[in-house]
């Protein structure tokens, strides 16, 4: 997998909406003075400020613009502004440029869409904050690891245990994102789904039957025995747990017991509160003990 460069300052960085439009484009001058403040210069594309119905500008649009900022040599790294629903409309317009010009692009929600894109081209991106949390949590510190790691860093996460936690150590390249998305692009060019990889999922405002749906149709295809290990991050609004007697995360263990892999509970990435950025493609180190998890990321050998 190739890492993208890391950024000084001085560098160009691209805010981009390439699926649902921003409620308030506010968001976008606030987040890019984060951006600023952290040395960067900011161009922010006209569809980030557009609106066609639901989404930031049409298809062609949205398409157009990513293409662009995929093939300028001056971007260093492209900041969705905003997920919702869109980019999978788009995706097979711009695909073949993310390997031919490797750049951090960076979101989540929608946005795995381009993080599968990005595994399948070789390239490892950044799974992370958006816009607004980038703009409104500035002093926070999942906000700062962002910064950190475009400038370089690799970052570690210790957190506590979870009595769901199934203890294990396990290696491997890191995929994932939003669970409905990744669901969706099974069997396309976009498939994130390997063996020995370690698989985070995170979710938002779905019902449960859904959500155990998609975890079924994980098990039954075999993904979930093939990973090294398992992630869970937030679900947040999931409907109906009362009505299946048991929670989201009840439900995951119970589809995993017999997997024989490690799995890690409660881990803060998705739609709620702490949200920490996670480098896709990279190569990462998961420890799960009964009092902690530690996902560790690796250095890229130097060839």
């Amino acid at each position: 997998m190739i890492k993208p460069n890391p950024l000084k300052t001085g560098d160009i960085i691209a805010i981009a909406s390439p699926a649902a439009a921003l409620h308030d484009t506010k968001i976008v001058e606030q987040a890019a003075h984060t951006l600023r403040s952290w040395g960067l210069r900011v161009v922010i594309s006209e569809n980030s400020l557009a609106r066609s119905g639901y989404y930031a500008g049409d298809s062609n649009t949205r398409a157009t613009t990513m293409a662009s900022l995929l093939a300028d040599k001056d971007i260093k790294a492209i900041l969705c502004s905003y997920g919702g629903y869109g980019c999978i409309h788009i995706i097979d317009e711009f695909a073949d440029a993310i390997g031919k010009n490797p750049k951090w692009v960076m979101g989540m929600s929608d946005c795995s869409v381009l993080h599968a894109a990005a595994i399948n081209a070789g390239v490892m991106s950044l799974h992370s904050p958006q816009c607004r949390h980038i703009g409104e949590e500035h002093e926070h510190e999942h906000i700062s690891r962002i910064r950190d790691i475009l400038f370089g860093a690799l970052p570690c996460y210790t957190i506590g245990g979870n009595a769901l936690n199934v203890q294990g150590v396990a290696r491997g390249m890191l995929v994932g994102g939003n669970l409905s998305v990744l669901c969706s692009l099974i069997r396309t060019p976009y498939d994130i789904f390997r063996k020995d990889t370690i698989l985070f999922i995170e979710d938002l405002n779905e019902p449960f039957y859904k959500v155990e749906r998609m975890m079924y149709n994980l098990k039954l295809a075999g993904i979930l025995s093939n990973i090294a290990a398992l992630v869970v991050g937030q679900f947040a609004d999931i409907g109906g747990c009362e009505r299946f007697g048991e929670s989201v995360y009840d439900m995951i263990h119970r589809l995993v017991a017999d997997c024989n892999i490690p799995v890690c509970f409660d881990f803060p990435v998705g739609h709620m509160g702490r949200n920490v950025p996670l480098i896709e493609g990279a190569d990462v180190e998961l420890i799960v003990s009964r009092s902690e998890a530690r996902l560790s990321f690796l250095p890229v050998p130097t060839k």
